[in-house]
């Protein structure tokens, strides 16, 4: 490994003579691989009696595992199903430490590709609102992919400046989630292409991208509110440095103390007023302490003033004025006649039609006109002439007991994976079983998506984008 010589300064700076030789020694550990539960769909104790893998806890992660590179848990029809997520072990940490209570309304400011806001989404377990953001177009649909194979319905998708989001968020929400965009230096060991990167583009740049977000974070959170700053980096620059640029800029926020697990390390106070500012509340996570490849966390608050939590700002009043209407438009019959086959009363759901799409709207969402969304709420279907035909994402966030009519089969029948490949699958067994129409297709009765059987074949209705390949 082939390191600039100004990182291994730096390095040495920060872990001594003793310590750095423990970290350089650890490029030559082999990689490692790690899988989180989707515990809004399954238990961990439930993934664990089905999984084939061959699975390690990570053990400051209660959702977390490592996995063995030969398992593939990516080509498996469980990854498919949204049962877990493929993350860096410390990845996983950031929002793991955010503490989420139910109803919440979260902010992931920098989101994509979405690992985080699947764990915080899986958290709130389908209350209050995740709004996910990221600035870059390309990147959010992968994000939103994620957020949909997860199953979380209660998202709004944006792809924003963080600065312009501010005028619309100012003081609203309850938890907020920056996962900075940073130098990459604990990626090192998995990826040495990003040396190059880091030499283009290092601490110095980036460290002040992370001021200016980390600002538009304090800004948007509510009083009484938390916000999680982490970054895969291990400069000073850009973790400690930019702590004491918040709590010097922002009076009214301070840092929480994280519970320190097996390896974790305390932030640096390398001097009096980080001592002051008690740096040490923050996380940091290195290759040669722990299992994984490096992180760094501070966990802040806002403090309440006058003894007064305040959940919106003024700007919102009356920004819902229409939740639980249909734009008024009367609920087609299409629409009526499918959600008869569920449980959901289709009264419940707040519909909003855009043309022929229909979403299932988020109650405590301001209106967002102006600003880039790649999508609010769930995307249930589209209407067609004198048909309703549902969403890929819609079979996602169903559980099988929610509809009517399912077809499950064992992850190792070989038609799984012929109708995650789009194929048109012979399924005689379920001639007798009342399933002609719309099914949703199930493995070891986990959706995976839609198709239509007409007693002997299904035709396949499996989203092409997400396809086996």
């Amino acid at each position: 490994m082939n390191l600039p010589q100004k990182y291994i300064d730096n390095m040495s700076d920060i872990l001594g003579a003793t310590e750095l030789e423990a970290y350089l020694n650890s490029f030559y550990d082999n990689r490692l691989y790690g899988l989180r539960v989707n515990t809004m769909k399954i238990s961990v104790e439930e993934f664990l009696r089905i999984s084939p893998f061959k699975l390690t806890p990570i053990h400051w992660i209660d959702n977390g595992f490592y996995y063995h590179e030969e398992d593939k848990p990516a080509k498996h029809p469980y990854y498919y199903a949204g049962l877990y997520y493929i993350q860096e072990p410390s990845a996983m940490t950031p929002a793991n430490v955010l503490p989420v209570d139910s109803g919440d309304i979260i902010l992931d400011m920098c989101a994509a590709p979405g690992g985080k806001s699947t764990e915080l989404g899986a958290k709130l377990n389908h209350s209050g609102l995740l709004i996910t953001n990221d600035i870059s177009n390309s990147r959010t649909k992968a994000l939103l992919k994620n957020i949909e194979v997860f199953g979380i319905p209660n998202v709004c998708v944006f792809n924003e400046d963080p600065k312009r989001l501010v005028s619309k968020f100012e003081g609203y929400f309850d938890k907020i989630l920056i996962d900075a965009p940073c130098s990459g230096e604990g990626m090192f060991r998995k990826d040495n292409k990003l040396i190059k990167s880091w030499e283009k583009s290092g601490p110095d740049v980036y460290s002040k991208i992370q001021r200016d977000i980390i600002l538009c974070g304090a800004n948007m959170l509510r009083p009484g509110g938390k916000m999680l700053y982490s970054t895969c980096t291990f400069s000073k620059l850009e973790n400690e440095e930019t702590v004491r640029f918040l709590l010097k800029q922002c009076p009214d926020i301070h840092l929480i103390d994280i519970q320190k697990q097996e390896g974790f390390c305390s932030g640096i106070a390398y001097d009096e007023e980080l001592q002051s500012l008690h740096i040490e509340k923050c996380v940091r996570l290195f290759p040669h302490k722990i299992k994984g490849e490096g992180h760094f966390i501070a966990l802040f608050e806002k403090e309440t003033k006058d003894c007064q939590t305040v959940r919106f700002p003024q700007s919102y009043e009356g920004a819902v004025s229409d939740i639980g209407r249909t734009n008024n438009t009367k609920i087609p019959k299409e629409l009526e006649e499918f959600f008869a086959h569920t449980t959901i009363p289709i009264h419940s759901l707040k519909i909003k039609l855009y043309d022929t799409k229909v979403y299932q709207t988020v109650p405590l969402m301001m209106d967002n006109k102006g600003y880039r969304v790649i999508r609010e709420g769930l995307f249930l279907g589209e209407l067609k002439k004198n048909r309703f035909e549902p969403s890929q994402a819609l079979a996602m966030a169903l559980d099988k007991t929610q509809y009517d009519n399912i077809i499950s089969l064992p992850s190792d029948d070989g038609r799984i994976i012929k109708y995650l490949k789009g194929e048109t699958l012979e399924l005689p067994e379920f001639k007798n079983s009342n399933s002609n129409g719309w099914v949703l297709v199930c493995v070891d009765g986990y959706p995976l998506g839609w198709g239509k059987y007409d007693g002997y074949c299904l035709k396949n209705k499996y989203l092409s984008g997400w396809r086996w390949l």
